[in-house]
């Protein structure tokens, strides 16, 4: 029997002890208010929690080397929060490993085994400008969720999360005016190798402290007709050290204008994203010539919500992310997505992530339903090109400098299905994708069978 085919049986109890767990807490718990642990304990000064996600995934015929993988993968996190009056001390840890079929190409994505992801003390303080406003100082290990979370995002669909030791500040008025500032250096996660990763060995991360991350962001009440803005400006300076680097000094400025879905009513989300500065082409050691860093991203969305039975909404999305058009000009134009997440506009990440945000031009469709009140579904459709032909399909390393490949990536499709069997404390969902290739990979690696990829995954919060 092949690895895959081992891994497959092997998870076939676990999965049918999960679906029987979801169907017997569907009956036995009919209220909707979730189950809180900390609440039952009833200490008024003390906060924890525990989430527990159990996903399986299988990719056929992977695009990256047309190969087959599986994999378990299971992430725990639990945390604790102490309040005394104003001040807080707080942790999480963070537990991601996997079981994978040999083909399976790991990376800290994916596994993270006993890591401290958050360890932080700081303020929580109201009425400091208005009399119903809030102010949350945090310092030490920390994690981020910034904006609309393109750029910098607590990761929820990976089975890992960004980390970062720093400070963040950010104040809120009563009618949800945000300001934010924050200032960190990433977090490595560790192990790297592929044995490591493959033995889920205990190592701890460790701060990057050649690089610094910091942001400022401001985020207005909603305005006349729903619309609400919101803009960042965000620096990444790194140099090598311990972590090879591309050398990047960047500021990436963003402007955000959106109308959130409400039934009966046209809504619409367009983010533009400048980022300037200095960068290598690649963080190999040998890269040590400074290009002038030039690049654009955005995201347009426009959808209609209806008053309906199953309030299905459509929408036409677009995303764009420049490439590099000539590696020769002492420019590199490719962007960088920073520390962002891209589940919820591109593509499902984890063994999938086959759309990035850099050097893609994708215009799609996406439909909404909602067939139950604890049944949501979507489905979305994407064309995927490279916005410059002559640069590479990032996440393949898949390049041709001439052009002639032209710049078809192919068709994507992808589906999801999630039941909240019990809101907020058991969640089961079902994803796929499907990639058709177009003429680009069949003139670069001569593959022309479509990719495809499913996954279910159970999620229990306490």
């Amino acid at each position: 029997m092949t690895d895959g085919g081992r891994v497959r049986r092997g998870l076939a109890r676990p999965l049918l002890a999960l679906a029987l767990l979801s169907c017997g807490l569907a009956r036995a718990q009919p209220a909707e208010r979730p189950f809180r642990a900390f609440e039952r304990v009833g200490v008024p000064w003390l906060r924890f929690g525990l989430e527990h996600r159990a996903r399986v995934e299988h990719l056929a015929n992977d695009f990256r080397h047309e190969r087959d993988s599986t994999g378990l993968l299971l992430r725990t996190l639990v945390s604790a929060e102490v309040r005394v009056a104003a001040v807080v001390g707080g942790a999480e840890l963070q537990d991601a490993r996997g079981w994978f079929s040999a083909d399976t190409p790991l990376n800290t994505t994916l596994v993270n085994p006993l890591e401290p992801l958050q360890a932080y003390v700081g303020l929580r303080l109201r009425g400091v400008v208005e009399a119903d406003d809030a102010l949350s100082v945090s310092v030490g290990r920390l994690t981020l969720d910034v904006g609309s979370r393109r750029l910098v995002a607590r990761n929820e669909f990976r089975n890992t999360i960004n980390g970062f030791t720093g400070l963040d500040a950010q104040w809120a008025s009563g009618r949800a005016d945000v300001v934010r500032a924050f200032v960190a250096a990433p977090v490595t996660r560790r192990p790297a190798a592929s044995a490591d990763l493959a033995s889920a060995r205990v190592e701890l991360d460790r701060e990057n402290v050649d690089a610094l991350v910091w942001g400022v962001f401001a985020q207005s009440r909603p305005l006349r007709g729903r619309v609400q803005l919101d803009a960042a400006l965000l620096g990444l300076h790194e140099r090598d050290g311990e972590v090879a680097s591309a050398n990047r000094q960047l500021v990436t400025q963003t402007l955000r204008v959106l109308r959130g879905p409400v039934p009966g009513e046209l809504d619409f989300q367009l983010e533009v994203m400048a980022q300037l500065g200095r960068s290598c082409a690649s963080a190999a050691p040998a890269d040590v010539t400074t290009l002038l860093h030039a690049a654009l991203g955005a995201h347009a969305e426009v959808g209609l919500r209806l008053a309906a039975p199953l309030v299905p909404r459509a929408a036409v999305v677009f995303d764009f992310a420049s490439g590099d058009a000539d590696p020769t000009d002492g420019v590199n134009g490719r962007f960088d997505p920073l520390f962002g997440a891209r589940r919820f506009d591109l593509t499902p990440t984890s063994l999938w992530g086959a759309l990035p945000r850099s050097n893609l031009a994708s215009p799609g469709l996406k439909v909404e339903l909602q067939p139950h009140a604890r049944v949501e579904a979507s489905a979305g459709w994407r064309l995927a090109l490279l916005a410059s032909a002559t640069d590479a399909w990032v996440v393949t390393g898949l390049r041709d400098p001439t052009g002639a490949a032209g710049g078809f990536l192919g068709q994507q499709g992808d589906v999801r299905l999630r039941w909240h069997v019990f809101p907020r404390n058991l969640l089961v969902e079902v994803n796929g994708a499907l990639l058709v290739p177009g003429p680009f990979l069949a003139a670069t690696a001569g593959r022309r069978v479509a990719s495809a990829w499913v996954s279910t995954q159970v999620v229990v919060t306490l």
